[in-house]
């Protein structure tokens, strides 16, 4: 089973600039209505669809109202992807940190409103 994650939106053209320039994601498909995108390795997709579009069910036609989700990204190295993008001059929303319970993450926030939690997972204190 695979899954891939799928947001209803306006914003394809700036959706599209921020996960290749920000995120270095790659385009897997795209047409007028519809973008597949793919993490830098391959290893995961998200697709983002146009609202309202006719070739769509009514399920699938309502957009993202910009709240109640976030996406986390996985990384090896979590303090050399802020300092790149801190760098890139990448709005950073919540600061590099380490949890208690065993994460070192930054957050960051895509065009769509949906908060993207960068993550090294690292040992629980004890």
């Amino acid at each position: 089973m695979k899954l891939n994650a799928g947001i209803i939106t306006e914003k394809l053209t700036e959706t599209k600039q921020f996960y290749t320039a920000v995120l270095d994601f790659g385009v897997s498909f795209e047409n007028d209505f519809y973008l597949l995108m793919h993490t830098p390795n391959k290893s995961a997709e998200i697709s983002f669809l146009k609202p309202n579009h006719p070739s769509q069910k009514p399920i699938f036609q309502s957009p993202f109202n910009g709240k109640g989700m976030y996406l986390t990204i996985e990384v090896k190295d979590v303090d050399k992807v802020y300092k790149k993008l801190k760098n890139k001059e990448v709005p950073i929303e919540i600061e590099i940190r380490d949890e208690p319970w065993g994460d070192r993450h930054f957050a960051i926030v895509d065009p769509n409103g949906i908060g993207i939690d960068i993550i090294t997972y690292t040992k629980p204190e004890e």
